[in-house]
């Protein structure tokens, strides 16, 4: 454990200038809550406004530049990136406490968001289409919405808000920040560099806060866009709170109950580390993290007792010792709400296979670790331990008879997210590829891994159709169609007459 730093002081960041400091709440470190990682302002009604009104002045400015002038203030921020990646991650593993490795890898992310979003800014805005008419030209071009409001989560505090702000930014919006209430040094930290790098004033204006300034800034009607990740509760609330509005579009990433599926020709090794990767990797803290492991029959036994043992060797440490496989979970609320799980699972009749719970690995201090519960439950109805999002280290392995038994499973949850199926089959991969509901699918890899090119999103519960990455252009820009005529008379589509005097043309 390294020695504490000072206390960020957090600001809130309002058309190009800095509030001052003030501490209305504490960011503390998960895996030693006697270190404070900052104290940070709680956004008042009249902030969150202000920032929504500098979001809408920069936006004529920032919509009329240059789109590949736009993409260099991203060549920039990578420059940025490039320099700071070991400081950033350093304070990601103290704030959110995931492993230094895996916060390297998501400043690696982050960078790469802003890298493709540098390079899509000399690539087309739309299509060149024919006509009926010889004499028109025919284009579809996309055109920014306006104001983007950012909300985002602590255990991707870096990489999902460019994930946002990257695709709204480059299209021509400007955008309102509020980072988790749990992560606010690392969103800080972020728009500071977004300053730094040359982005104009009111273009990316932060606000902290908790859950009110949230829905203060998503009732704001000078929001157009919403982009968010989080629990479905929240994202419910958005898209409810945003209905009454004509122009609003909610582009939501919410809840998963995401599986690894190991088929009986599967290579065994190669699913036994790709489900223990799924689940166990950020402390099963990923959005897309496996609470099941559904298995054939056929390997069930072996498979549980591979992985039960595998489990049971993971080192969960201190998030600054790259030697640990992962960290605490981010709060002490999150202990409890796992902490009941595991015993829920208890009350199901699971048989439990690794008993998970606290852990106290780093001598001296008081952190929120728990060790990896690792249960067997067969697929029954009304079993929520294996519907419901736990959010932790918290693995159900679940035994299936055939291919379409095991779809049934898997689909038989609210969320849609994410899944890997583990065969060497393409006929089956094929089936599974089909009628499995996802919105990103792996074959012989862990249902984790995105990357940024794809589009990140869901189906149910885990997504509204507007996935996040390379995927949100769709979200923070709308179509346009327009037409030129080229002649020197009116001639319509459809073979739609232009006499104005009433007879035949």
């Amino acid at each position: 454990m390294s020695l504490m730093l000072p206390p960020v002081r957090g600001q809130l960041a309002i058309a190009g200038e800095w509030t001052s400091a003030r501490d209305d709440f504490t960011s503390l470190s998960p895996a030693n809550l006697a270190e404070v990682i900052g104290t940070f302002p709680n956004a008042t009604a009249g902030e969150v406004a202000d920032a929504v009104r500098a979001a809408r002045a920069a936006f004529p400015g920032w919509r009329r530049t240059s789109r590949i002038l736009r993409a260099e203030c991203f060549d920039r921020l990578a420059q940025l990136i490039k320099r700071d990646t070991d400081a950033l991650a350093h304070l990601m593993a103290r704030e959110c406490g995931k492993n230094i490795t895996e916060c390297r890898a998501e400043v690696v992310e982050g960078l790469h968001m802003v890298q493709y979003v540098f390079g899509t800014g000399r690539m087309p805005v739309g299509e060149v289409l024919a006509s009926e008419i010889a004499e028109k030209d025919v284009f579809v071009r996309r055109k920014p919405w306006g104001v983007v409001a950012v909300i985002t989560p602590w255990n991707f505090p870096f990489a999902v808000p460019l994930w946002m702000l990257g695709p709204s930014l480059l299209e021509g919006n400007t955008c309102v920040f509020k980072p988790s209430e749990d992560t606010p040094a690392i969103g800080q930290r972020l728009v500071e560099l977004f300053a730094e790098a040359g982005f104009p004033a009111g273009t990316v204006n932060l606000l902290h806060g908790d859950g009110s300034v949230g829905e203060a800034l998503v009732r704001d009607p000078g929001v157009n866009v919403v982009c968010f990740t989080g629990s479905y509760e929240v994202g419910k609330r958005i898209q409810e709170l945003s209905a009454g509005l004509h122009d609003r579009i909610v582009a939501a990433e919410m809840g998963s109950k995401s599986a690894v599926i190991v088929c009986e020709d599967a290579r065994f090794d190669l699913a036994v580390t790709a489900g223990i990767i799924s689940g166990f990797k950020t402390s099963g803290q990923r959005c897309v993290s496996a609470g099941r492991v559904i298995v054939h029959e056929s390997l069930i036994d072996r498979y549980a007792k591979a992985f039960a043992e595998t489990a049971r060797r993971l080192k969960f440490g201190d998030p600054l010792d790259p030697h640990n496989f992962a960290g605490p979970v981010i709060h002490e609320g999150a202990v409890e709400k796992v902490l009941s799980y595991n015993a829920l699972a208890k009350k199901e009749g699971a048989t439990v296979l690794v008993e998970g719970g606290e852990i106290h690995p780093v001598a001296g201090s008081k952190g929120c670790f728990l060790s990896p519960f690792v249960y067997r439950q067969e697929a029954k109805p009304d079993v929520r331990t294996v519907r419901e999002e736990v959010f932790g280290p918290h693995v159900a392995l679940i035994p299936f008879k055939t291919d379409e038994e095991a779809v049934r499973i898997y689909n038989d949850t609210d969320y849609g997210l994410s899944m890997a199926v583990i065969t060497e089959s393409y006929r089956r991969m094929r089936f599974f590829r089909d009628e499995c509901e996802y919105g990103m699918g792996y074959v012989n890899l862990p249902c984790i891994g995105a990357e940024v090119h794809l589009p990140f999103g869901g189906v149910k519960k885990s997504g509204n159709g507007h996935p996040s990455a390379a995927g949100l252009v769709d979200a923070v820009t709308h179509k346009t169609a327009w037409t030129v005529n080229h002649g020197t008379e009116i001639k319509m589509a459809q073979g739609l007459t232009t006499n104005i005097e009433g007879g035949p043309a």
